[in-house]
């Protein structure tokens, strides 16, 4: 195997560590709304113990980059992207729906979105092969989280804030590409934390520490923050960062539609709910797809 093909090797599986970790962070995040603990709670500590644990990592290697004058804008758009209104509004659009399965299949529609943001601003090219890996991993993703559970009350409500949220993460996706060449992953995540908890903080402070008690920081609470800190922000997206680089915002948002997926094996595995045939089936249809929507043309590879 050459060295160009090792890499891109290499990217794939990065792509799906880190796609596994934020299909984990579903259940994680479920059992701190059934614990009815506050989003604002949650969010902000994760989120600030994410920036600190990456800029500890980056000022023990020395890799602490200053932001340009010209790209403060960018980090404070990405940062306003994500974490601050993403984690909000898929968190809130969670509890609202009363359904992760839902949930789930709604941020799942995030590469339709960048497919059209790929190609309007970074003239990313895709072919029929690859819509056709798009519609198929799409289709698998509907029969892998139909699920027959009741919906919340305020559904729609839940909906839209989730359809928010996936604009969120394109746009998020749009601005960490131009910024990928300038500096590295760890170093863009970092910065987009420390000033996501700024947004945050306000929150906090004011709906956060409602109803505040010592049950805050029992273990059962501490345990799925830390978990959702360190490997859900911190790891997962300082990989999704070079993710992004190297495959570009269309071809990488594909591997996101495969969280909803992780999130029903792992449920399955852990015995939250049953995979049935439909659902592998499901699995199967979605993996193809994943595969076709990373193919290219052989007249592209030629260019490339």
């Amino acid at each position: 195997m050459s060295n160009p093909q090792k890499s891109k090797v290499l990217v794939y599986l990065v792509s799906v560590f880190a796609i596994t970790l934020w299909g984990i962070s579903y259940i994680w995040t479920d059992m701190l709304i059934r614990l009815n603990i506050s989003v604002f709670y949650f969010v902000f500590v994760r989120i600030l113990l994410a920036g600190i644990i990456l800029f500890l990592l980056n000022a023990t290697r020395g890799r602490i980059t200053r932001i340009h004058r010209k790209d403060l804008p960018k980090f404070l758009l990405l940062a306003l992207f994500e974490p601050f209104i993403y984690f909000l509004c898929e968190s809130y659009g969670l509890k609202e729906t009363g359904s992760p399965t839902l949930s789930a299949m709604i941020i799942a529609t995030i590469p339709l979105f960048s497919v059209v943001a790929g190609m309007l601003f970074f003239k990313e090219k895709v072919n029929l092969v690859n819509i056709i890996g798009i519609i198929l991993s799409l289709s698998g993703i509907c029969l892998v989280v139909m699920s027959k559970g009741q919906a919340g009350e305020h559904v729609i409500i839940g909906i839209i804030l989730l359809v928010i949220a996936v604009i969120s993460e394109v746009g998020h996706a749009s601005v960490t590409k131009s910024l990928s060449a300038n500096y590295s992953s760890q170093v863009i995540v970092m910065y987009q934390f420390l000033i996501g908890s700024v947004y945050l903080l306000p929150l906090f402070l004011t709906k956060g520490l409602d109803g505040f008690s010592m049950a805050y920081l029992s273990a059962d609470v501490m345990y799925p923050i830390i978990c959702l800190a360190f490997l859900c922000s911190s790891l997962a997206f300082s990989l999704w960062v070079s993710t992004i680089k190297s495959l570009g915002v269309a071809k990488s948002s594909i591997f996101s539609a495969l969280i909803p997926v992780v999130s029903a094996i792992a449920a399955w595995l852990l015995g939250q709910e049953e995979l049935n045939g439909r659902q592998a089936l499901g699995i199967i249809i979605s993996t193809i797809g994943v595969i076709l929507s990373q193919h290219t043309l052989k007249k592209d590879r030629i260019k490339e």
